[in-house]
């Protein structure tokens, strides 16, 4: 059974993938700011940041196919998006026979078109970066070492207590148990505990195994060769762009 990691990396040799991780960290976070900072009223911005974005899956190799299913992750958030026109108050607009919150139409056109894209950035850093290559990336962008250690064992680990709960689960369902009632909410409370304790209890497990093995608090980076300023100059040009438009969009408003 593939791990989360490996249903979210998409192994290739693209000009992306060859990209050092902490370069895409950046730029991707460049690219999410300039994003959110864009206003929702304006749509020719949002037009030019999902062909730039369509633009990198292609130069990434990263088929439609398999980016799509992937973007259903921000669905609960378009359903709470699309609640916002009936909910918000004045002025309102008739569209489609239905008397609806203008505030809430763009309020809800942000939330999906912003939303979208970056989920779709994100999508592009995890397909394109394994997570053999986060800890060099993380460090070299000076981030502590605590929290590297954090994000690496999450991604290790998460898949572990998946498997937990889901043998959790198998068992109280060859027991009897429906876990589908609203009766068997205070079993179904339980054993998230009683998982939450285990996955505490494995946590200091792992961690007195890492000290026994010589741990310092500081994930190697295996040694990958740190990026270059030719590396920098030319992966961040879609995220100056997006800056760019950002920026083009304030004017123009």
């Amino acid at each position: 059974m593939a791990t989360v990691s490996h249903r979210l990396h998409l192994p290739g040799d693209s000009p992306v993938h060859r990209a050092p991780a902490e370069v895409k960290i950046v730029c991707a976070t460049l690219t999410v700011f300039a994003v959110v900072a864009t206003p929702r009223e304006l749509f020719w911005p949002y037009a030019v940041y999902a062909g730039g974005l369509v633009a990198a899956w292609g130069v990434a190799q990263i088929p439609l196919r398999w980016i799509t299913p992937r973007l259903l992750i921000e669905l609960p958030f378009v359903m709470l998006a699309i609640l916002l026109p009936f909910a918000a108050g004045e002025p309102r607009t008739n569209l489609l026979g239905l008397s609806l919150s203008t505030t809430g139409l763009y309020a809800a056109w942000g939330i999906v078109a912003k939303g979208t894209i970056g989920v779709g950035v994100s999508l592009t850093v995890a397909a394109t970066t394994s997570v053999r290559e986060l800890p060099g990336g993380l460090s070299r962008l000076h981030v502590p070492g605590m929290i590297v250690t954090i994000v690496v064992l999450m991604l290790r680990y998460v898949d572990v207590i998946a498997d937990e709960a889901a043998r959790m689960r198998l068992a109280r369902i060859s027991r009897g148990d429906d876990p589908r009632t609203i009766r068997q909410i205070g079993a179904t409370a339980r054993g998230v505990g009683s998982l939450f304790l285990r996955s505490y209890e494995r946590g200091e497990r792992v961690h007195l195994a890492m000290l026994s093995r010589g741990y310092t608090g500081t994930v190697p980076d295996f040694g990958t060769a740190p990026s270059t300023r030719a590396q920098w100059f030319v992966a961040c040009v879609p995220a100056f762009a997006a800056v760019g438009v950002c920026v083009g969009a304030w004017v123009a408003r």
